[in-house]
């Protein structure tokens, strides 16, 4: 690994793009009513980013009242004109792209890069106006029979803290979009995003209490916006024990709920698979943000004529990734906080209790710029067995897990053997195990001979989720907005 000199963080000001201590409900920016805060953290220098709301039920209902009081005149107001917003929307992120990459990458660690942001904003006012209905054939000419697409109302969204600018917008311009209005719970770790993000929806003119924006501790804030009575769909992004606790309160109130909850996403490298292509990607899938992606490829099987050469090629840029700061030129930054840290080194411990063998890494960083940040070495684990927990459990962290197989059936078992089914990829030229596979792996995104982080790579409007525990519902996809609305079947006798 290769170290960067420390960033000069302070020379960015978030109090230019956010007003401190607030956050979003009915149009207005306020503290909590509890007037408490929470303190936003650098997690690569442990310096003091901002402070954002402790909010609590009670925030949470007044944000749900608002978004009561705004749904009636948004759900009424024509589909193309929430679609213009939207597009103001999308043209304001453009505007603002430094900004908000800049801000997303303190708050969370990860260096700088382009971000899909403003394209998925275009894409979703695109769809505004073209939610359509059906007419249905009659048992009598006098009969008129046809299906309303109507939004649900009031629904909530919780978002996790790797990935908050797109999660912002995946989770709040599709139901807007659709007619709905909304209350989001960003992750306690990164609201800043997400507060800004709506800041520049507001200054796009969507109306006050379309969308609302409630800060917190997730036991606090987070639990009480799937339990409010007056939210009628749910969305959530995370871990499959919270995910259970949401959906557990939404069963109470009866209401619909997408989750979308990680994975442990199989590489499958064949024999005629290319290595110059597949390694730099490898690499890149599992050293994104730090490992803390929930498509991350975080299991490599590759079949034995191959092992000894990929195992040394990725070990090689193991060694050549470059680790620091989020304003400085590199491939990595730390983990998010003390609590993901600590969770990613036990599990370092784990993989060598099991018999697993580091190749490369297996530690924490340290001496600067480290020493005041969570930063953990890319490790890469050879000889892992399918049943040992580092190939079972999704880490959240950079982990990489290099698995044997012997033949196609075992890849797609050893592929399939964990409880979850987000992504996966095929390395191959051969088109037809790469079919075969596609088609045989339990995961609800494949990508062959291509990086599949976050959907197939190169696919607009690709739809994302997940199989098995990594969820269920897609976001994204060509028929996302119809998702944020309900059907109602209408009969009109004229005769």
């Amino acid at each position: 690994m290769t170290a960067t000199a420390p960033a000069s963080t302070t020379s960015f000001d978030i109090a230019v793009l956010l007003p401190d201590g607030r956050h979003l409900i009915a149009g207005e920016w306020v503290p909590a009513r509890s007037k408490a805060v929470l303190e936003v953290i650098d997690p690569a220098t442990g310096a003091l980013l901002a402070r954002v709301p402790r909010g609590t039920a009670e925030d949470i209902d007044d944000a749900v009242r608002a978004a009561e009081e705004a749904l009636p005149a948004w759900r009424d107001t024509s589909p193309a004109v929430r679609g213009e917003l939207l597009y103001r929307w999308a043209e304001l992120v453009r505007e603002h792209d430094d900004d908000i990459n800049r801000l997303e990458a303190m708050e969370v660690g990860h260096p700088v890069g382009p971000s899909p942001i403003a394209a998925r904003l275009t894409y979703l006012a695109g769809k505004a106006d073209k939610v359509f209905g059906d007419t249905l054939p009659t048992r009598s000419p006098d009969l008129l029979g046809l299906t309303l697409r109507e939004p649900y109302g009031v629904v909530g969204a919780i978002i996790p803290w790797n990935a908050p600018g797109p999660m912002t917008v995946f989770n709040t311009a599709a139901p807007i979009a659709a007619g709905n209005t909304v209350v989001l719970k960003p992750a306690e770790d990164a609201p800043l995003t997400a507060l800004y993000l709506a800041r520049l929806a507001q200054e796009a003119g969507i109306p006050p209490g379309v969308l609302n924006v409630v800060t917190g501790y997730g036991a606090e804030a987070g639990a009480a916006l799937p339990a409010h009575p007056g939210i009628r769909k749910m969305s959530f992004t995370g871990s499959p024990a919270t995910g259970t606790a949401v959906m557990e309160a939404c069963a109470r109130n009866l209401i619909p709920l997408q989750l979308e909850l990680g994975g442990k996403s199989p590489q499958i490298v064949l024999p005629d698979a290319d290595l110059a292509k597949a390694v730099p990607a490898i690499v890149r899938s599992i050293v994104m943000n730090s490992g803390q992606v929930c498509a991350a490829g975080s299991r490599v099987l590759v079949h034995p004529s191959l092992h000894d050469r990929l195992v040394t090629e990725v070990a090689d840029a193991f060694r050549a990734v470059r680790v620091g700061l989020w304003d400085q030129p590199v491939d990595m930054g730390p983990l998010i906080n003390a609590r993901q840290e600590k969770r990613v080194l036990d599990y370092l411990a784990v993989g060598r209790e099991e018999g697993a063998e580091v190749v490369v890494g297996g530690g924490k960083l340290t001496g600067a710029p480290y020493d005041d940040g969570y930063f953990v070495e890319p490790t890469l684990f050879d000889r892992v067995r399918p049943g040992m927990r580092i190939a079972q459990e999704e880490i959240f962290g950079p982990v990489l897990s290099v698995l044997t197989y012997e033949d196609e059936e075992e890849a797609v078992a050893i592929a399939n053997g964990t409880r979850y089914g987000l992504t996966a990829t095929v390395w191959t030229q051969d088109v037809g195990r790469a079919v075969r596979l596609a088609r045989r792996v339990q995961a609800g995104q494949i990508a062959v001979n291509t990086l599949g982080d976050g959907g197939p790579a190169g696919a607009i409007g690709a739809p994302f989720g997940g199989y098995k525990h990594s969820g269920f519902g897609r976001s994204m996809g060509p028929d996302y907005l119809e998702d944020w609305t309900q059907v109602k079947c209408v009969v009109i006798n004229a005769g």
